[in-house]
């Protein structure tokens, strides 16, 4: 098996960054983690990364004069990877058209809410103050546009009553660290690309189980609390 050669965008902790790191340190997985990139020297991912014996790249705005020359060091560093699939884990750049462009149907980023449903920041208290009884996250590819391409697969979790920013964060980062690994593998695997705007799933049809947890990914709500149970005692 020939394993894509993925590089991981971060700009802090980079927890994603150490779930697919774990993720691919299992030989039969389709995707080897070959470099992490920052945009911040002191993000805490880059000595994880370190200590897992990756190469890391450290490429910050303040050093390039403009927005295109940062998104050219960005593809440089990314060329020089030899990478096959760029993973986004917090990386909190917006880059630009040409770039997504350039790498469109193998770039893919993890968002913390059930898109379309709260683009952008603090999707946490927002889903909160919405009211909204189910949460969760998200992975799809990159487009330009921000928070808008098509969805690989989602994992959904409670919001709770009681529930704060806090907790419901936790409760949601706990399964990005199961979903961001299973949605990178389905790209590196073939299993999904993206054609025409659209995310299109292949070779289910013998593993009706995987396609299952994959494309409508219930476990980790199951973990959780039952959904059934779940609407019998939402108010």
């Amino acid at each position: 098996m020939s394993r894509k050669r993925t590089v991981v965008l971060i700009s802090g902790r980079g927890s994603n960054m150490t779930a697919l790191i774990a993720a691919a340190s299992d030989p039969t997985y389709p995707a080897e983690i070959v470099g992490v990139i920052s945009d911040r020297a002191n993000a805490a991912g880059l000595g994880i990364a370190q200590s897992r014996g990756i190469a890391t790249k450290v490429v910050q705005r303040a050093d390039h004069p403009s927005k295109d020359a940062y998104d050219a060091a960005i593809d440089a560093a990314l060329t020089g990877f030899g990478t096959d699939i760029v993973a986004l884990a917090g990386y909190m750049r917006i880059l630009g058209r040409g770039l997504v462009e350039k790498w469109q149907g193998r770039m893919v980023n993890i968002h913390p809410a059930l898109l379309p449903a709260f683009k952008g920041l603090d999707t946490h208290a927002r889903a909160i103050r919405a009211g909204v009884r189910i949460h969760g996250c998200s992975v799809h590819f990159v487009t330009p546009e921000m928070d808008d391409g098509p969805i690989i697969a989602q994992a959904a979790v409670p919001v709770m009553v009681g529930d704060n920013e806090d907790t419901l964060a936790a409760r949601v980062l706990k399964v990005e660290h199961r979903l961001y690994p299973l949605a990178l593998g389905l790209v590196a695997e073939g299993k999904a690309r993206m054609e025409k705007g659209h995310t299109l799933f292949a070779h289910f049809a013998d593993d009706a189980d995987n396609a299952t947890s994959v494309v409508m990914a219930p476990d980790p709500l199951r973990e959780e609390r039952d959904l059934e149970q779940l609407a019998r005692i939402t108010p």
